[in-house]
């Protein structure tokens, strides 16, 4: 028989309360899963109502810059062992003068009380070009340009295709709507209204429309590679559409198993981007952004979308449920139901307080990133964008990396150069031969324009292409300049050529 032998150690665990980890999976959802998220929550627990116009609960102030990130709040202030019957007082919910306080606003940081109130639309009563013109008005264009935009759209049939060419536009304007444009000017908003979203509207044909829907996906999701799917469809298009995919595999030098994944991405894309709004029975999926930011005389502001979020409190019948069980005589019945109750109304403050901190962690995850990329928000420029990850804002904000994640994940930000994920705006940096550190997307835009600018009769290999990036003082190795030019969706050189 062996001799068994206690022993004793120890070890530092890290456990979330429930609260806690309500908090980082509300902290995932975008503004539309959220709301849903609320509905869900209301109706499964009857002490959470939303408040209506004639309620008199006083809406909180707006979020600001110093608001509380809300991480390090203590969820157990409100916990109250059910075991120990002895030592509850139900004085402390009927004399809790933070009862009809437990009410908010997701208001948005730049309105005030004296706005009109906000209606959340109805996406059926919305027309397609109305959705589209709305984007519009956020782009920084002249009234001229703003014209033009408008007119496109308004000539997108049901499909989303644009149905009149340029040089049409510029005849159907001059002589309809007296505008004297050129076909210079038609064609640069014909490519800002085709930055709209959905992706692949405006497109006069297939091809284009493809293509528009692969490169955002490729800005989108810079660290997978499409240029394989663009490539096939840039310049073996008609191969694909007669599924020639034997020819295509040949010409570009690579196996049916490599095609296949690229062939998979394109069968992805919807080639009639506007479909959706032209039927009641099909799932519009629009982007709503969660944050907006806008430049005022100079200067970026941010706003938080929280107008279409309900405005929630707990619910006063409840409270006097607990006040009419006090009276009650059988004190194990009112124990009971005071139980019940009191569970309801801690679950309702708690899910209150999850989505404020919420609120309050986006805002302040946003507002540093608008900080640290200000030159960004405020020109417009790529090659702005500072080298950002996740680590610089957690320490901006004092809050932990999963956190930031979790925030930057899904969000969009409607700027005036378009609508972005948040992940655009963090990327690695290398440092060039000044000693500066640059970002990895600065190096990316000159790559591209170096490209857009190459002898398409010969143009430039990876190594040219590395000597051309040392020259304007970026020292990187040619797989690095072939790993950016993936990340671009830019095919090799030789798929590049053209007669």
């Amino acid at each position: 028989m062996h001799n068994q032998r206690l022993t004793q150690t120890q070890r530092q665990e890290l456990k979330l309360s429930p609260q806690q980890i309500q908090l980082m999976k509300l902290l995932q959802l975008p503004i539309i899963e959220l709301e849903q998220r609320i509905k869900e929550e209301i109706e499964a627990n009857p002490a959470l109502e939303e408040s209506h116009e004639n309620d008199d609960y006083e809406d909180n102030e707006p979020i600001t810059e110093d608001t509380d990130n809300g991480e390090n709040d203590d969820y157990n202030d409100e916990e109250v062992d059910f075991s120990k019957d002895d030592e509850f007082d139900i004085t402390d919910y009927l004399q809790d003068e933070d009862i009809d306080d437990y009410s908010y606003k997701l208001q948005a940081n730049n309105y005030s009380p004296d706005d009109d109130p906000y209606e959340a639309p109805i996406v059926n009563e919305e027309t397609f070009q109305d959705y589209l013109n709305q984007q519009l008005a956020y782009r920084d264009l002249t009234e001229k340009q703003r014209e033009i935009g408008q007119y496109i759209i308004g000539n997108l049939d049901d499909n989303g295709y644009l149905s009149r060419s340029v040089p049409n536009i510029v005849d159907d304007m001059l002589f309809t709507m007296n505008v004297s444009t050129t076909e210079e000017e038609v064609a640069e908003v014909l490519h800002i209204v085709q930055e709209l979203d959905p992706p692949g509207i405006a497109a006069r044909d297939l091809q284009e429309c493809l293509l528009i829907q692969l490169k955002r996906h490729q800005e989108d999701n810079p660290f997978k590679d499409y240029s394989l799917s663009i490539a096939i469809i840039k310049d073996f298009f008609e191969e694909f559409t007669r599924k020639h995919y034997d020819k295509i595999a040949k010409k570009m030098e690579v196996s049916n198993r490599e095609l296949k994944p690229a062939l998979d991405e394109i069968l992805k894309l919807n080639p009639k981007p506007a479909d959706a709004s032209t039927s009641g029975t099909k799932n519009i999926h629009y982007i709503t952004p969660d944050f907006f930011v806008f430049v005022r005389d100079g200067k970026v502001e941010l706003s938080l979308d929280g107008r279409n979020t309900p405005e929630l409190h707990v619910s006063k019948s409840y409270i006097k449920m607990l006040e009419d069980f006090s009276k009650s005589k059988d004190t194990r019945q009112m124990q009971e139901a005071v139980q019940f109750v009191k569970q309801k109304i801690d679950s309702a403050k708690w899910f209150i307080d999850a989505i404020n901190q919420r609120q309050n962690t986006l805002y302040v995850t946003m507002k540093a990133i608008v900080d640290i990329q200000e030159e960004y928000f405020l020109t417009g420029d790529e090659t702005k964008l500072k080298p950002m990850i996740l680590k610089d804002v957690a320490d901006k904000v004092g809050l932990d990396i999963s956190t930031i994640s979790r925030v930057a994940n899904s969000k969009y930000v409607q700027t005036p150069y378009g609508t972005r994920l948040l992940k655009f705006f963090f990327s690695e940096g290398i440092t060039n031969e000044e000693g500066e550190e640059v970002s990895t997307r600065e190096i990316k835009k000159i790559l591209k324009d170096s490209v857009d600018s190459e002898d398409k009769a010969n143009p430039m290999t990876d190594e040219q292409l590395m000597l051309v990036l040392k020259d304007k003082g970026y020292p990187i190795a040619r797989r690095t300049v072939a790993k950016y030019r993936e990340q671009l969706g830019i095919p090799v050189g030789r798929m590049r050529k053209k007669i």
